[in-house]
């Protein structure tokens, strides 16, 4: 992965059709998606259980592009090197999740990931003003985490903060949480780089007809500008 800040459209796979991941996974990267975003939850952390290792590692047979693994989990520590083994690229964990998320982050990176750091909304930028050297994303979360299909909650500030603090280190600003062509702009314009899409992606699109897949991807990235 070399860095750069392209905006990058990032196709959460919780909106995807869960008995058909792998033609998912295939289609929405051949329509154009740059990374492959996979939700985990744990029911603890988050309202609700999705993914562990076992499936993100069947995922990743599909991933040609870049699995964005993206932890709402807690305690995240003791799973890190089974998420590594599952084949993540990127590793993000909630700097919420845990007391000490400079020593998540090492672990992260010690284990061959890239490493992220997630934000929920209630949360400030300054939570990691003392971990930017070592991340390599800071995902700030639009809605609160556990749900598909939320409303956006404007966080556009918060990112511009972010924007400001990351200055010219190599780290990406991801969006989770209802972007669509309407709310891409205005993340984009603030400084973030990657964007998470499940339904305003798979909306109205099937495996049998991806390239509705293709134009929404085309939608949102030509409304990010």
């Amino acid at each position: 992965m070399t860095f750069d800040r392209r905006v990058k459209i990032a196709p959460s796979i919780l909106s995807a059709d869960f008995a058909n991941f792998g033609a998912e996974i295939r289609a929405i990267e051949d329509q154009g998606a740059d990374w492959v975003h996979v939700d985990v939850m744990d029911n603890h952390f988050v309202p609700n259980l999705t993914f562990g290792p076992p499936a993100v590692k069947a995922f990743r047979r599909h991933v040609k592009t870049v699995m964005d693994v993206h932890l709402m989990i807690a305690p995240v520590d003791p799973f890190i090197e089974a998420y590594a083994e599952a084949g993540a690229d990127i590793l993000t964990a909630h700097v919420e999740a845990g007391p000490h998320i400079h020593r998540t982050l090492q672990a992260i990176r010690g284990a061959g990931m890239k490493a992220g750091v997630a934000l929920n909304p209630g949360t400030p930028a300054e939570a990691v003003a003392h971990v930017l050297d070592m991340a390599d994303l800071v995902c700030v979360m639009t809605v609160n985490p556990g749900f598909g299909g939320q409303k956006f909650i404007d966080m556009t500030a918060k990112v511009r903060a972010l924007r400001a603090m990351i200055g010219d280190r190599p780290v990406h600003i991801e969006i989770d949480g209802g972007v669509d062509t309407v709310t891409a702009p205005l993340v984009v314009a603030a400084g973030a780089d990657v964007l998470v899409a499940g339904s305003a992606v798979f909306k109205g699109g099937s495996v049998e007809a991806p390239e509705v897949y293709g134009q929404n991807i085309a939608a949102i990235r030509k409304a990010a500008g």
